[in-house]
């Protein structure tokens, strides 16, 4: 299976990419939602300098026929809502894929990952370009790792390393550094380190996405 992240330009006149285009700076959090009928009810989260003004924004948006502010703080405002936009829906069944919560916002712009093969997600391009929506792929990734790649201990291990900058050069930490701060002895960490690393490599260079490549 393959993971993609797409970001696809709004339809204008959606009252996402309305509003968020008024406030380029606010991130739009889509949580939760469904599609009812000719609407869709959604649960969102507004981070902003000052999220009241944008609410107001959304409210006075004809595509917005209910609104109900859920919680609101200094910078973030939590709401259940009614939509007559339901673009988002009308995606799913023209991938044939569901889309992965939270849809993120910016600026007319959505962001949201889909898990499918790699038939699928071909197949979803070659949809979106036919019927000209505009889009990029930010990012594709193999999810045959799931798990079984790596320990929790190996995994602890090279995001501790990471985060204390040992792969670094130069290193911002050393292996000792390293072993205490996740209190255990060097020795450990470092036999913990090598097979993490070794199981990512022999992943990285024999692993399907890369032998099916290397058979052709």
């Amino acid at each position: 299976m393959i993971r993609a992240q797409f970001l696809i330009d709004l339809p204008e006149g959606v009252w996402l990419r309305d509003v968020s285009r008024m406030f380029p700076d606010a991130t739009f959090t889509l949580l939760a939602g469904y599609q009812m009928g000719e609407t869709a009810i959604e649960l969102g989260e507004i981070r902003a300098d000052k999220p009241e003004t944008v609410v107001d924004a959304l409210c006075a948006h004809p595509g917005i026929t209910q609104f109900e502010l859920l919680e609101s703080t200094e910078r973030r405002v939590l709401s259940k809502y009614e939509t007559t936009h339901t673009d988002l829906y009308g995606f799913v069944e023209l991938s044939s894929l569901p889309v992965e919560f939270p849809v993120v916002a910016r600026n007319g712009r959505f962001k949201f990952d889909l898990t499918g093969t790699r038939e699928e997600l071909e197949q979803l391009r070659t949809t979106l370009e036919a019927a000209g929506v505009a889009f990029e792929l930010q990012s594709v990734v193999s999810t045959t790792d799931s798990g079984a790649l790596l320990t929790d201990r190996q995994r602890e291990l090279l995001e501790a390393a990471i985060r204390e900058g040992y792969f670094e050069i130069p290193r911002e930490c050393t292996l000792a550094e390293l072993a205490e701060t996740l209190e255990i002895d060097k020795a450990t960490a470092s036999t913990t380190l090598r097979r993490g690393e070794a199981a990512l490599v022999k992943w990285f260079l024999t692993g399907p996405e890369r032998k099916g490549k290397r058979d052709r």
